[in-house]
């Protein structure tokens, strides 16, 4: 498997509720020299986290244990930016399965995708709802059902669906990225290869 299967996930959930974070803000230009998966999560919003002297910033989100789980909730057009992969794999590394916003940059809702980050995109409305459960209970569960495509706030049962497309849905739900893919429908390829003319 290229990264854990996701089905349903029930967690708490981390507030960011800044628009137009964009890929430099959550993998800084000068993290991207490594080519593997590992170790991004060091870096996520490395400049937002960290003062210059490597000592933790008290009043971002990430260094305050209020806040924890495996859903990162973020303001308006997450994801803009240059198209660097490396955000999403700062996200996942870090330990998000499911980033939640109103509006996704392509690319990177892209990148998330491929690596076992589903990126749930919501109304307005119901972000706003979803921010105030967690300012109100830090300790408010979200679910996340992949197959339902459907979000829900457990305290009010508040819930909304997404949009997913149906081959990486799948892919997600298998714990495949594109080569997994490939390999998992070999015989079949194979078969078909035998079809065809010389």
């Amino acid at each position: 498997m290229a990264y854990d299967s996701f089905n349903i996930l029930k967690s708490t959930a981390v507030p960011l509720p800044i628009e137009n974070v964009d890929t430099d803000q959550i993998i800084p230009a000068r993290f991207l020299k490594a080519t593997e998966r590992v170790g991004f999560g060091d870096n996520l919003f490395r400049d937002w986290r960290y003062n210059p002297d490597n000592t933790p910033k008290a009043d971002f989100v990430l260094n305050n244990p209020t806040y924890k789980g495996k859903i990162l909730v973020g303001g308006k057009n997450f994801g803009s930016g240059s198209s660097r992969e490396h955000a999403a794999w700062a996200i996942y590394d870090y330990g998000f399965r499911c980033v939640v916003s109103s509006f996704f940059a392509d690319i990177f809702r892209n990148n998330c995708l491929n690596i076992g980050v589903l990126p749930v995109q919501v109304s307005a409305g119901f972000l706003e709802r979803v921010f105030a459960e967690i300012y109100a209970n830090p300790d408010t569960d979200l679910e996340v059902n992949l197959p339902e495509q459907t979000i829900t706030l457990l305290a009010t049962g508040e819930q909304e669906s997404f949009d997913i497309n149906s081959y990486k849905k799948s892919n997600m739900m298998n714990g495949f990225d594109d080569i997994d893919y490939l390999l998992n429908i070999k015989s079949d390829i194979q078969e078909f290869a035998k079809t065809l003319p010389l």
